[in-house]
């Protein structure tokens, strides 16, 4: 397994970002000045995408694995690795729709609630999003600190 940045060609990922983040001109906002990284284990298995927002702080953008995948640790082992890499990252946050399994992942991964962006959803998208047969509206961040 190996992780590894990519700094040209990011769209040629798009495909899987859109796996978390459906809207095309949503990841544009952030996917140049964010650093993409893949999981590649025999084959790309996961991404994400990175920003820094200001000294020690973080945001993951976006985060996705592929389907087949999923559920086998290989989400935790980006983010684990993201505070490897960071060795400036004081606090880590990530934005997610208020849907069970996505919180319960982040929790796993030893992210808290901080605070929600009323709305976000409905504002900022298009079209209607739903995750687990459910309207997203409200974004919920979460962050995890460094101990």
């Amino acid at each position: 397994m190996e992780i590894r940045k990519i700094a040209a060609g990011k769209k040629e990922f798009i495909d899987l970002l859109l796996l978390a983040d459906e809207q095309e001109s949503m990841i544009d906002k952030y996917l140049e000045r964010g650093e993409m990284f893949v999981l590649d284990d025999n084959g790309i298995k996961a991404e994400c995408v990175v920003t820094k927002e200001t000294d020690g702080i973080y945001e993951i953008k976006n985060i996705a694995v592929m389907p087949d995948y999923q559920r086998k640790s290989y989400g935790k082992r980006l983010i684990d690795f993201l505070f490897s890499h960071y060795l400036d990252c004081n606090v880590m946050f990530v934005g997610t729709g208020d849907v069970p399994s996505s919180l319960s992942f982040y929790q796993k991964c030893d992210f808290a609630e901080s605070h929600r962006i009323k709305n976000f959803f409905t504002d900022n998208y298009n079209h209607p999003i739903f995750e687990e047969g459910k309207q997203l509206i409200d974004m919920v961040y979460l962050k995890r600190q460094r101990l």
